[in-house]
C-alpha cells in the first residue's frame, strides 16, 4: 500500500480539527441554551408562584373586611397596612374604602375645579378643563363656553370624540383635551369612578384628596392626620375634617381598592391591585370591577 502523501494528512487533521471544533461549539450552544431554559422557566415559575401569593392577599383582604362590625380583628378600609406571611412569603394588604376618592362621575363640580388647582392648574385653566370633563362626560353635543365636544376634537385630528357618557375608569380622563401625563399623574390618585358620591369620606381619605380640598392648607390637613391617626391607635372612630363640611359624605361605598404585596422567600415580588364591590349575596360575596398587576 502506498503511503499516505503528507500534504493529504494535513488536509485530513484540519479537517477533523474543525470538525470537534463544531461539535464543541455545538455542544456549548446547546447546554447554554439548555441552561438558559432552565433560567427563564425557573424565574417564571418564581413570578407565578409570587403572582399567586400576591393575589391570595387581596382574597384575604376581603375576607377580613367581610367580618362583623364588631370583631375587634376585622382590617379596616382606611390605608392601614397589614401584614401577614404565607407559605414563607411576606403579604403586606392596604385597603380603602372608594369614597375616601373623588368621584369623576358624580363630583360636586366645586370639588373637582378645586382638585385641578390642587394639582397645580391657575383658575383660568381649571374652570378651561372642567367644562372639557364635563362635555366629555355630559349626555349632548353642546359645547360649554370653556369646554369642548365633537368639532373641537375633529378639528384637532383626533382619533376619538367625547362619548358623551360616564367615565368608565379614571384612565379614561387621559384623552380629554388639556390632560397632559404630567396633570394625569399629579390627579389620578385622588380619583375613582366607583363611589357614586359627591363628594368625600375625610375620615378614610389621603393626605392629597384632603389636600385638593377648597381652601385647606397643609398645616390643616397634616394636623389633622395626625390627630386622626392618634384617634384610630386609641380605638376610636376618628370625626370628620372640619374643612371638608359641604363636601362630607361619611358612610360607605361598599366598593373597595385593594393593593396587594407578595415577596416570596426568594426574593421575588408582585403586585396586585384590584377594586371589588362587596355584595350581600352569599353566593357571590364580591365582584371585581379591576385587576391589575400594579407597581412597587
Amino acid at each position: 500500500m502506498s503511503p499516505i502523501p503528507a500534504r493529504e494528512r494535513g488536509i485530513a487533521l484540519i479537517l477533523v480539527l474543525w470538525v470537534v471544533t463544531l461539535l464543541a461549539v455545538i455542544a456549548g450552544s446547546f447546554v447554554y441554551g439548555a441552561r438558559s431554559s432552565a433560567l427563564a422557566a425557573g424565574n417564571l415559575v418564581a413570578v407565578a408562584k409570587a403572582r399567586a401569593l400576591a393575589d391570595a392577599g387581596v382574597h384575604r383582604g376581603l375576607y377580613e373586611l367581610r367580618k362583623p362590625a364588631m370583631d375587634a380583628e376585622r382590617w379596616l378600609a382606611n390605608g392601614r397596612e397589614y401584614v401577614f406571611t404565607l407559605d414563607g412569603a411576606e403579604i403586606r394588604v392596604a385597603m380603602r374604602d372608594e369614597v375616601a376618592k373623588i368621584d369623576l362621575n358624580t363630583a360636586n363640580d366645586t370639588l373637582l375645579k378645586s382638585l385641578l388647582q390642587s394639582a397645580g392648574l391657575d383658575e383660568e385653566e381649571a374652570n378651561q378643563l372642567l367644562d372639557a370633563i364635563l362635555d366629555w362626560r355630559d349626555p349632548d353635543d353642546l359645547a360649554r363656553p370653556q369646554g369642548a365636544e365633537r368639532d373641537r376634537y375633529e378639528a384637532l385630528g383626533l382619533p376619538y370624540i367625547p362619548p358623551n357618557a360616564a367615565f368608565r375608569t379614571v384612565e379614561e380622563l387621559q384623552q380629554v383635551i388639556g390632560i397632559n401625563p404630567g396633570l394625569y399623574r399629579r390627579l389620578a390618585g385622588a380619583l375613582t369612578v366607583h363611589s357614586g358620591q359627591a363628594g368625600i369620606n375625610s375620615t378614610l381619605a389621603s393626605r392629597e384628596v384632603l389636600l385638593a380640598l377648597p381652601n385647606v392648607t397643609v398645616e390643616d390637613v397634616d394636623a389633622y392626620l395626625v390627630a386622626r391617626e392618634d384617634m384610630l391607635a386609641a380605638g376610636m372612630a376618628p370625626l370628620p375634617f372640619a374643612q371638608a363640611a359641604g363636601f362630607e359624605t361619611g358612610g360607605s361605598s361598599q366598593v373597595y381598592n385593594l393593593r396587594s404585596i407578595a415577596k416570596a422567600a426568594d426574593g421575588t415580588q408582585f403586585v396586585r391591585e384590584a377594586v371589588a364591590r362587596v355584595t350581600q349575596d352569599p353566593k357571590q360575596p364580591f365582584v371585581f370591577l379591576r385587576w391589575l398587576q400594579g407597581q412597587l
